[in-house]
């Protein structure tokens, strides 16, 4: 079931004013891209189901303390899952049997930062992929968060033309992670 919201800006609104119609649609939006992410890092169905619903909890508990002019909505659940994965795979080293001392260990690198590189390697090869007005955009938003307004003032272009791009180019990473996955 999803709500009509004519753009992202009025859905973020909506959502940030603790609208549960906005709730849906924000979970209809974005529930693929975070299980995804989540899939991805964890390797485990069960535990991506178990991030994807602690992710959009924390959104709604959270959803008075989001800033639609700080971060695109997208990119803030995306924060979000980053820190559940984190918080998953903690979890799950916390909980994995003391290694046997007579084993020398071949690796003391942690799952973390793999997840960090590969979900850069991804945002960056689908950022490629865009024309270069989006690319501009997307990057400012991702690499130097900035808010949708300070865009629009930095590379001098209408505010609206600014949510256009991010809305169409979350759209477009989501169906490509849907569609790799």
């Amino acid at each position: 079931m999803t709500t009509t919201l004519p753009d992202d800006g009025e859905l973020s609104d909506a959502f940030s004013a603790g609208s549960e119609a906005a709730l849906r649609a924000v979970y209809d939006r974005w529930s693929p891209l975070v299980h995804t992410l989540a899939l991805r890092a964890l390797r485990d169905p069960m535990a991506a189901e178990d991030v994807t619903q602690q992710v959009f909890v924390k959104a709604w508990r959270r959803s008075t303390a989001y800033d639609p002019a700080r971060a695109p909505l997208g990119a803030w659940l995306v924060g979000i899952t980053r820190n559940c994965i984190a918080d998953a795979l903690a979890e799950r080293s916390r909980q994995a049997p003391p290694a046997d001392p007579t084993v020398v260990e071949e690796t003391a690198v942690t799952p973390e930062p793999t997840f960090d590189l590969a979900e850069r390697a991804l945002v960056r090869g689908e950022l490629d992929r865009l024309e270069d007005e989006p690319r501009r955009v997307m990057r400012l938003a991702f690499y130097d968060d900035l808010s949708h307004r300070e865009i629009a003032e930095r590379l001098g272009m209408p505010l609206g033309t600014v949510k256009s791009h991010i809305h169409r180019s979350l759209a477009r990473l989501r169906t490509r992670l849907e569609v790799i996955e």
